[in-house]
């Protein structure tokens, strides 16, 4: 959720501080602005502007531990009250401050102070309706889209991007097809209010990277797919999504790079683009190039060991989902991806560590989501290829526990066709580990009989040589 201070207005607050009594604060707070509010005072343009400079240089350092967040916005806060809280600007990027190393809590409580003093503040309103949004599960599309709406259109005139961004964004996600007057679909509606964003500032990056990942969505639904911007994982199998789009799409990601290579989001949008032209090397660039602008990009961090993955580099993908568990640390996909990577690099030397640490990822998995088809899986996987290989007289037994888990995995993927492959090979590996066990159990029958009779034989031979013996020894007596 993070958010940008527009330079236009930052310089409209600044220039009518210091056109309005310089030092002299009484003089400021008696004056009012173009827009009727008191006037900025100089000491609270000031402190306004040493936050300012506090906010860029931490973005570009990408230093937001806690005490720089609130030593950012207390500098805003502070600037708020020489005006008896009566700025909402630097009210607002003490809310962004909070938002940068995730205090949410005050961040909502800032935004909502703001709306409740000026309701058309347009910026705190697009802020809260993207918490709200997100606090109903990203479920509540049309709550957020009114509230967007009314930020974007009503109270901002089309002038704030970041929030016309936004309400692209919650189409995007929404993806209603039904028509209305602002467009023939969600998609359709979202690229005019993208686009809307672009006329007013043609470098807004978080524009363009919404453009693209349009025309990926849009490249998806010809062929019956969902948008998910990530790497999928050994189970799924997805039908190839339409070319021309996706090669569009890929326009966008180059022109936006162009203007400022060093935005991260936008290099991992054309790395998902570049996995469904089947680019793989140029993919794996690109979700480097975002998560080295960008450590904490989550989804930059799973798609590079995602595509890794597809390379048999176990180790480069390993570490880059212990990154990601770094960041969160309950996340389904990340404990299944680390799982598979940890699974990849067993050999000799390591099996009985890594052995461990895979099924204890899997277990890990299965804990923060277990409905989900994928561990059952790969858990088969594991316990068939590599538990059940140890040896010993527990094979069996593994053996047994990886049909299980097979069967679980076809119960829980029902009919849904991405899981269909995985379903098929289900079923013949259940079927070849019965032809294990029952071989296992006629190898083991043969080796006992084999066993009896080369007891049987080495006893005959005994018998006969203790004979002989005997013989041998009545002959010296005779």
């Amino acid at each position: 959720m993070k958010t940008t201070t527009k330079l236009a207005a930052i310089t409209a607050i600044l220039a009518w501080a210091v056109g309005c009594g310089g030092d002299d604060s009484k003089q400021a707070k008696s004056a009012t602005g173009p827009d009727g509010r008191p006037a900025v005072s100089a000491a609270a343009a000031n402190k306004f502007k040493e936050g300012l400079g506090q906010l860029e240089a931490h973005d570009k350092a990408n230093d937001w531990s806690e005490a720089t967040c609130v030593a950012t916005a207390q500098l805003f806060l502070d600037a708020a009250k020489e005006q008896s809280g009566q700025f909402s600007e630097a009210l607002y990027d003490a809310g962004v401050s909070y938002q940068r190393c995730k205090k949410d809590t005050e961040a909502k409580g800032i935004f909502k102070q703001i709306l409740d003093k000026d309701p058309k503040f347009h910026r705190a309103r697009a802020q809260l309706a993207l918490y709200a949004f997100r606090d109903s599960g990203e479920k509540n599309y049309d709550q957020a889209i009114a509230e967007l709406r009314q930020a974007a259109i009503t109270d901002a005139q089309f002038k704030n991007v970041e929030a016309l961004v936004d309400l692209g964004m919650i189409y995007i996600k929404r993806n209603n097809k039904q028509p209305d007057n602002e467009g023939a679909s969600d998609l359709a509606r979202a690229k005019k209010f993208i686009q809307s964003a672009l006329a007013v500032d043609d470098g807004f990056m978080p524009a363009f990277n919404e453009l693209a990942i349009l025309y990926l969505e849009a490249a998806k639904q010809g062929v019956g797919r969902s948008n998910n911007m990530r790497v999928r994982t050994n189970v799924h199998k997805e039908k190839k999504a339409d070319t021309q789009a996706l090669e569009l799409a890929a326009l966008v990601c180059s022109q936006a790079i162009r203007k400022n290579p060093k935005y991260a989001a936008i290099h991992n949008t054309a790395g998902m683009i570049q996995v469904e032209l089947g680019n793989l090397n140029s993919a794996v660039g690109e979700f480097n190039a975002a998560r080295t602008l960008d450590p904490s990009f989550y989804e930059a961090q799973m798609n590079f060991a995602a595509v890794n993955m597809q390379f048999r580099g176990f180790d480069k993908a390993r570490e880059a989902y212990e990154a990601a568990l770094r960041m969160r640390p309950n996340d389904y996909d990340a404990h299944l991806g680390l799982a598979l990577a940890l699974r990849g690099e067993i050999n000799d030397s390591n099996f009985d560590g890594h052995v461990k640490r895979a099924s204890a990822e899997l277990a890990a998995a299965k804990a923060a989501s277990p409905d989900r088809p994928e561990t059952y899986y790969n858990e088969a996987i594991l316990t068939q290829e590599y538990k059940a290989k140890a040896g010993g007289a527990s094979a069996d037994a593994e053996l047994n526990n990886a049909k299980n888990l097979f069967g679980q995995f076809i119960q829980k993927a029902g009919g849904t066709a991405e899981y269909q492959d995985a379903v098929k090979r289900s079923r013949e590996r259940m079927t070849e580990i019965d032809q294990i066990i029952k071989f296992n159990h006629e190898t083991a029958a043969q080796q006992k009989a084999a066993e009896a009779d080369r007891k049987t034989q080495a006893a005959e031979a005994e018998v006969q040589a203790d004979e002989g013996n005997a013989g041998d020894k009545g002959g010296e007596k005779k």
